[in-house]
């Protein structure tokens, strides 16, 4: 994996790709997860890599993609990830989102219904208002204040218990936290600002309908806010089904990294096919 940069008016992104098939024109664009880095699809990138083109990013604000003026929303970051895209040749995306990534994904393939072949959400509800109260979204635009309250080895403690159910997941958000260590600030900004732009986009009362190939996936044991229940809703509100992924978390990619690799691998077969 080779690491590039992409300059914005916010500033650099940094993200990698493969030299594999550097000719395709298909990709597998990995989307981390509010807080997580490339690391969190280590798993996947392994199993991959020699496949498919894939790429992988901090996303703005994150790890090394940073300093970052988190003056923008999830639409201003779509149009930074088609630029990265566009300018590495790819011109069949196919989106694999993480919770946060998830959101992203389904921002994307709203600005761009066009040029998107595939989506995987990953622990990943719906953006369409109707999952919402009102309550949450105003507890969305105010996470921020409400993580100031925690110490910081209160909010180590608990996100790398609440996201994962197994010693590698765990330890891999431990380090990926680890990056904001010494500077709380820095994090719970980053968080609060990451779950008010889901806020405003939830808000914009978009259709949200992803014309290209999809699927959800979600860990069974996720306990990650209202998660569960968002797609149990989904579920019942649209006829199609969640792959439950047993045993996992939040973090199911990283809890059961060999089953989510071959559901993906699956669907990459219809996809293409």
């Amino acid at each position: 994996m080779t690491e590039k940069i992409h300059k914005t008016s916010c500033g650099t992104i940094h993200y990698w790709i493969n030299d594999f098939n550097e000719k395709s024109k298909i990709a597998l664009i990995f989307l981390p997860g509010l807080t997580a880095d490339h690391r969190l699809f280590d798993k996947q990138i392994e199993y991959f890599k020699n496949k498919f083109r894939v790429f992988v990013w901090d996303a703005p604000g994150h790890a090394v993609s940073y300093p970052f003026k988190l003056d923008f929303d999830l639409f201003d970051e779509a149009k930074w990830l088609d630029e990265i895209i566009t300018m590495e040749g790819i011109e069949y995306p196919i989106l694999i989102g993480q919770s946060m990534g998830g959101y992203l994904g389904q921002v994307y393939a709203e600005l761009f219904p066009k040029k998107i072949k595939g989506l995987v959400m990953i622990d990943s509800p719906s953006l369409q208002r109707k999952y919402y109260t009102a309550v949450e979204l105003w507890l969305l635009k105010n996470v921020e204040l409400i993580y100031m309250l925690y110490p910081w080895k209160v909010l180590l403690k608990s996100v790398c218990r609440g996201v994962s159910t197994t010693k590698y997941g765990k330890k891999l958000m431990f380090d990926m936290m680890m990056v904001y260590n010494g500077n709380k600030k820095r994090y719970t900004r980053l968080v609060g600002h990451g779950y008010k732009i889901i806020a405003q986009a939830i808000e914009k009362k978009l259709t949200y309908k992803v014309n290209c190939p999809y699927m959800v996936l979600c860990g069974k044991e996720d306990r990650a806010g209202s998660c569960l229940r968002y797609l149990k809703a989904y579920e019942k509100n649209t006829g199609k089904s969640v792959k439950w992924i047993k045993n996992a978390g939040h973090n199911s990619n990283t809890d059961r990294p060999e089953k989510v690799n071959r559901l993906i691998d699956e669907f990459l077969e219809g996809v293409l096919c």
